[in-house]
């Protein structure tokens, strides 16, 4: 039976700085974020089995989706644990905003890896995660492959 790669997107509203940074990325700022999640597998082939000739059924690979990032990353502030930005963090915590502590700076580059890595661990054993895009832009993203892990 063929390998078929299957992909479903997603977005959400995140804030974010970059410590240190030498640009106007330094200062907090938000992005619509598009995420697309390719994961490969072979199709079901039973005549009685309800998810017959999937490889995941779409809602399914959108709970994993939505519990692991959507749900979380949606409308929060990233911010870098190993940073000044964590007294920040604590403040922005105390006055009930939803932030996120990650222990990297928060980049497309780095949150990709994130994403990859939350998803992975939740797929199905018969269900590889193949590739995660993350649109920071309309015209900049980062890119994540199993194949380039190796």
């Amino acid at each position: 039976m063929s390998q078929i790669r299957i992909t479903k997107s997603f977005g959400f509203e995140t804030g974010h700085a970059l410590y240190g940074h030498d640009g106007l990325c330094k200062n907090i700022h938000g992005h619509s974020y598009k995420l697309f999640v390719t994961v490969i597998g072979t199709p079901i082939n039973e005549l009685n089995h309800a998810k017959n000739g999937m490889v995941i059924d779409f809602k399914d690979l959108k709970t994993i989706i939505k519990s692991e990032i959507v749900d979380l990353f949606d409308h929060a502030m990233v911010m870098n644990n190993n940073s000044p930005h964590s007294e920040l963090a604590a403040v922005l915590s105390k006055q009930e905003h939803k932030v996120i502590r990650v222990d990297y700076q928060p980049t497309s580059e780095n949150m990709v890896i994130d994403f990859a890595n939350r998803i992975a661990s939740k797929l199905p054993s018969h269900i590889k995660l193949f590739k995660v895009r993350l649109n920071e832009t309309a015209t900049a993203y980062a890119e994540w492959y199993a194949s380039d892990q190796e």
